[in-house]
């Protein structure tokens, strides 16, 4: 396992590799580990530098995450959404041929290993309202504004604070190995 860093605008951000592809990017707050790169993890990095200074869109880096056969499935379908635009979990549960598990889809969304680059962030509520982000609903909303996308204002997200995150590992990464 190869494992490597960047500064972002969001905090540091950890990304892991096997020799077939990333197999995990997450928001790890202040946490790090001795790095040990490859020619992914070297891949991963400039791709990633790129975005965060809005010259890339979209990422090409080889993934090889792991999940359950459904997991994936939705995964891939994330992946497809483009820069720039957002999609519903009731959008992606209709392309998964489960039309009635917007729920399973956001478990799903929510246990994406690779942050960003599977862009789990780019999927809303149905009502286009700002949903929960592993990565810390900050983060999202600073991801979304990045896409150039517009997200309803309401008392909670004008209160919304990136320094409240920013140096905290995100959620839901106790799975991770």
């Amino acid at each position: 396992m190869y494992t490597d860093y960047i500064e972002s605008p969001l905090g540091l951000v950890e990304f892991k590799a096997s020799d077939k592809g990333i197999t995990q990017l997450i928001f790890c707050g202040t946490q790090s580990i001795k790095t040990a790169n490859n020619p992914i993890t070297d891949l991963c990095k400039q791709q990633l530098i790129e975005y965060f200074s809005g010259k890339r869109k979209q990422f090409d880096v080889p993934l090889d995450p792991k999940g359950t056969d459904f997991q994936k499935l939705v995964w891939k379908h994330l992946s497809h959404i483009p820069f720039g635009k957002t999609l519903s979990y009731l959008d992606i549960a209709k392309l998964v041929n489960r039309p009635k598990g917007s729920q399973a889809v956001g478990g799903a969304n929510g246990r994406n290993p690779i942050s960003i680059i599977v862009p789990c962030h780019r999927v809303v509520g149905s009502n286009g309202a700002l949903t929960g982000y592993a990565g810390g609903i900050e983060r999202k909303l600073w991801l979304l504004a990045h896409e150039g996308i517009a997200i309803k204002h309401s008392k909670e997200v004008d209160a919304l604070d990136l320094n409240n995150v920013i140096n905290t590992r995100q959620a839901k990464t106790q799975f991770l190995k």
